[in-house]
């Protein structure tokens, strides 16, 4: 079995490819993965293919890397149009830092207003890798009416929903033939000596040696061939087949591309199906996958074919089965028969940051839902769990506002609990403008042992990062020494929620002086003073609020970069420039320093202004003053 990936922007038509390419000798096997990932199983000419679809949009963009890792070959599939070229930015991008052979699509070309030279050209604009047309389309007037293949030759004429008729080259085709198959051959010759030499020779080189160089090449990812066809009248999908028969490797190639190490299966994608429970989806990449036996350290479970059905007692090499009752697999590594290893690093998913809250509807949800979100996080290697520090409330790290809705969605769809979104409070800090000194004095009578403790503290504002640090001069005994952590103790409680009700940071405190009494003091009551005393230090210490600052780095198709400058300035951030990636082609890292509370405007502002093609990548930078009543709530009272 070969197993390719098919990627491309929402819209190009990648499912109804992917559909045609199925029907061709018969229907094909399906598995679903909820409504991100369609696994098609289908023969072609007595061979077993897969076909793994992934839906478009950023949102979607890391089940691709697991899904690659196991393939034997990505096919990317864009719209006929050339503007449509910075859609397909990202899956270029992708398929170059893989190093996995590429193959183009150019899909409903029987719609195209465009000379297909001149999309080819803007998808260069983001391939590293040179892109060269296997196909040059045959026009009647303005209407496309079949392809002409570069390499052999040969005419196709189109006939809807059959397969195309082969005719001989028209007049009017001749020339255009003649010369995309020269800047073809050229292309390949840059790759070839003795094609070089032919061509210097004015020899005419045999199909099956330009076959045997392009399958070389694009093994090598050197070159990318473009083929041309519309998918929903079926029109080329039978050409771009067997193009893929004849270059896409075998999965000896993958596993070598994979890197050093025994490596006996992938897990590439998984689901939780109800009565199934976890169904992970795996491809073996040697011998020796069977049900019951051992993987990554643990027994396989029961093992069934891509239908779901039919049970499977050993996987061949290359092959692709659905591994059930197998809970230790999860996505996005890659086994040998006792461990476990991590897929390279190009298959990780971006930094999920997108962030929202997730509540369930019904409190007494609250364990079904921390349940639920970690076998979530287990089959969608785009989400991660972590908890707000505030709320206590699980927060959910998605790849965009989609994302998040798939995910509320599967909650209650799957493991009925429903649940609603919240936004991600910032989480705002307090400090001091000035020094203070306070003198308190905790004292308690009730019967039995009293509570006595006198302190004096010193509070002063320290530099932004700084935290918090504590100090004592105490002299002759005035404070026991025993007694200092408890007040120091007693300090911390306060910067728990300060008189604005954050976090309280940046400050030195120092113990100063004090009274205790020999038979009424104890660690309790130097733990009340020094915390009341602290209480009153900060109202008189000119308590500012603090926003946290984020580092944004945004990875945008560089026709966008200049754009994002008024839109980081609207959100009140700060630009720090952008530059030219150096190791993906068309795209710039714009960086700029953002409030965090701004988070999710920007990621609105991106998908507006980009086109939905722009990532971006935060982290915390540091802490600075906010003036008016911004962050400002009511204190706890401590």
């Amino acid at each position: 079995m070969r197993v390719v990936t098919v990627i491309g922007p929402t819209g190009s038509g990648k499912s109804t490819l992917v559909a045609a390419m199925g029907g061709l000798e018969g229907r094909a096997e399906k598995f679903e993965i909820w409504a991100a990932v369609a696994l098609h199983h289908f023969r072609f000419l007595d061979e077993d293919w897969a076909a793994i679809d992934i839906a478009g949009g950023a949102d979607h963009a890391a089940y691709a890397g697991p899904a690659l890792a196991a393939s034997d070959a990505a096919l990317v599939v864009v719209p006929p149009e050339a503007d449509a070229a910075v859609l397909v930015a990202s899956y270029l991008r992708l398929v170059e830092e893989a190093g996995v052979p590429a193959f183009i699509f150019v899909n409903r070309m029987d719609q195209a207003a465009e000379r297909v030279r001149d999309i080819v050209a803007a998808l260069q604009t983001y391939s590293g890798a040179g892109i060269v047309l296997r196909q040059v389309p045959m026009r009647d007037g303005t209407e496309i009416v079949g392809s002409i293949d570069l390499i052999s030759e040969r005419a196709w004429k189109y006939r809807e929903g059959g397969p195309s008729d082969l005719i001989e080259i028209p007049d009017a085709s001749a020339d255009r033939e003649e010369s995309a198959r020269t800047e073809l051959l050229e292309s390949l010759a840059d790759f070839d000596d003795g094609l070089m030499g032919e061509l210097i020779e004015d020899k005419r080189p045999p199909t099956e040696e330009l076959f045997d160089i392009t399958a070389r090449l694009a093994e090598l990812h050197a070159l990318t061939p473009a083929f041309l066809g519309a998918a929903e009248p079926g029109n080329g999908v039978f050409r771009l087949m067997k193009g893929l028969r004849h270059e896409v490797p075998q999965v000896e190639a993958t596993l070598a591309r994979l890197g050093e190490g025994e490596i006996r299966a992938v897990a590439a994608l998984a689901d939780v199906k109800k009565h199934a429970g976890k169904v992970v989806v795996i491809r073996a990449m040697a011998a020796g996958v069977k049900t019951g036996g051992q993987l990554g350290g643990g027994n396989l479970g029961s093992l069934t074919a891509i239908d779901g059905k039919t049970q499977v007692a050993d996987v061949a090499a290359g092959s692709i089965a659905l591994a059930l009752k197998s809970d230790h697999l999860n996505v996005g590594q890659a086994y040998s028969e006792s461990g476990a290893s991590p897929l390279p690093d190009w298959a990780g998913m971006r930094a999920p940051s997108y962030r929202r809250i997730v509540v369930p509807d019904n409190e007494r949800d609250e364990t079904r839902l921390s349940a639920a979100l970690g076998r979530l996080a287990e089959i969608d290697p785009g989400l991660s769990i972590t908890q707000d520090e505030t709320t206590g409330r699980a927060v959910i790290a998605g790849q965009g506002p989609l994302h998040a809705r798939e995910i509320s969605q599967r909650l209650a769809d799957t493991f009925g609990v429903p649940i609603h979104e919240e936004d991600v409070p910032p989480e705002f800090r307090e400090t001091i403008s000035k020094n203070v000194q306070r003198r308190y004095r905790h004292r308690k009578q009730s019967g039995g042992a009293g509570q006595f403790a006198d302190v004096v503290i010193e509070v002063k504002p320290m530099p932004r990062g700084s935290g918090f640090e504590f100090n004592d001069v105490v002299k002759g005994g005035a404070v026991p020494r025993n007694y200092i952590p408890a007040v120091q103790h007693g300090v911390e409680d306060s910067l728990v929620s300060g008189p604005k009700g954050h976090k309280v940071v940046d400050l030195a405190v120092t113990l100063l002086d004090g009274k205790h009494h020999a038979v009424d003091s104890s660690d309790y009551a130097f733990r009340s003073a020094g915390k009341f005393a602290m209480n009153e230090a900060l109202i008189e210490a000119g308590p500012l609020v603090l926003q946290p600052i984020e580092r944004v780095d945004i990875h945008v198709p560089s026709i966008f970069a200049g754009g994002l400058t008024p839109k980081i300035a609207g959100l009140k951030g700060q630009v720090l420039g952008f530059e030219t990636n150096p190791e993906a082609a068309g795209w710039d890292i714009f960086s700029a320093l953002l409030p965090a509370a701004s988070r999710d405007d920007l990621f609105r502002s991106l998908g507006s202004a980009t086109r939905g093609t722009a990532w971006a990548e935060t982290k915390f930078d540091h802490y600075e003053e906010v003036y008016g009543n911004v962050g400002t709530k009511t204190a706890t009272p401590a």
